[in-house]
């Protein structure tokens, strides 16, 4: 999942996670099935159509995993209740939240 402010062409934060996403990915032997890029700005993840994207491959159980560069990719600080739900959301249908930045992934691997 990407998020960018700029429109149009990719912006660095863009080139950025692509690149933590697909090294994360194969780091852990996961392969990428859909890049998701979503619009930044509105808090709701499912008012975006990047994130209906990324709900819809879950639910189809087309992925095992939701692979964001961090938290306020999902929703921001302000709204962390939305993010709470959506990653409760895809967790309950087999896909959890991994956050590919690394000092959240690191943390995230000695968790659990």
């Amino acid at each position: 999942m990407c998020a960018d402010r700029r429109p149009g062409a990719p912006g660095e934060a863009t080139r950025r996670a692509e690149r933590e996403g697909y090294a994360f990915a194969r780091e852990r032997g996961l392969a990428i099935a859909e890049v998701v890029t979503d619009t930044y700005g509105e808090p709701d993840p499912v008012r975006r159509s990047g994130w209906r994207r990324v709900r819809h491959l879950a639910r189809s159980g087309r992925i095992t995993a939701v692979l964001v560069r961090w938290p306020s990719a999902i929703a921001p600080e302000s709204a962390c209740e939305l993010r709470h739900r959506e990653a409760a959301w895809l967790r309950d249908r087999g896909a959890p939240v991994r956050y590919t930045w690394a000092p959240l992934s690191a943390r995230s691997a000695r968790v659990g």
